[in-house]
């Protein structure tokens, strides 16, 4: 039985390749799929388990049973901690973007106005210039971008549901950042400011907790997935 399968960060660059065709048993499941990997790409041992898998775009669990000519999605941990799985919600005056180009923070907050708002609040993430301590030189941010449009749409539609918002917009950058770029813009209006505040907290830290974009922090002579660390035994 012949599959697809596509990786993202720092197992893209262990199988060396960001597609491939895999053959397995037939009836493997998914986690049988990923002992095969791991047995033709040495380099796999080093890194975590994936914090989920993927089947033509879907969220599967390990046990989950391929057909011929699926698409496994191997889908690293961010850098927040993933929690993979499908999220659900409305998703009424919310929107969600990502881009390889400067993110505009006027086309950002006019996505939220809105005349029955009384604060608009807007968060920016930015690229620091250390690790630790050590400097960083730029990083480097992937998407799963089929999924992670789709999280980042949930995850707005949960931060409107829980809180009276009035709009909310989420944008993330990819490709290559340099110190000081922005990264992400995430921009909610409300009739008040404490809602506001609240359901702008919660859309960053779930989107760093649960959407699939990856970092990689780059340094002279070094660089790391953030949230795919090797493993030292």
């Amino acid at each position: 039985m012949h599959i697809s399968v596509r990786a993202f960060a720092g197992y893209r660059e262990a199988i060396g390749a960001r597609a491939l065709r895999l053959d397995i048993a037939p009836d493997s499941t998914v986690a049988q799929a990923w002992e095969v990997l791991r047995t033709r790409y040495p380099e796999l041992h080093a890194l975590p388990t994936p914090a989920a898998f993927a089947v033509n775009d879907e969220y599967v669990r390990p046990d989950t049973t391929l057909r011929d000519d699926d698409e496994l999605v191997l889908v690293p941990p961010v850098s927040g901690g993933a929690s993979g799985g499908p999220p659900s919600g409305a998703e009424e005056d919310v929107h969600a973007s990502l881009t390889s180009e400067e993110i505009s923070i006027d086309h950002v907050v006019g996505r939220v106005r809105h005349p029955q708002a009384g604060a608009v609040v807007l968060f920016l993430g930015t690229v620091r210039d250390n690790r630790e301590g050590t400097p960083v030189h730029h990083l480097e941010y992937e998407a799963y971008e089929t999924l992670a449009l789709r999280d980042m749409r949930a995850v707005a539609a949960e931060a409107a549901a829980r809180w009276p918002v009035l709009r909310v917009a989420m944008v993330h950058r990819v490709g290559t950042l340099r110190v000081g770029q922005i990264s992400v813009a995430i921009a909610v209006s409300a009739p008040h400011r404490a809602d506001a505040f609240a359901a702008g907290r919660y859309a960053i830290d779930t989107l760093k907790q649960r959407v699939p974009i990856w970092k990689k922090e780059v340094w002279e002579g070094g660089a790391v997935w953030v949230g795919t660390e090797p493993e030292h035994s």
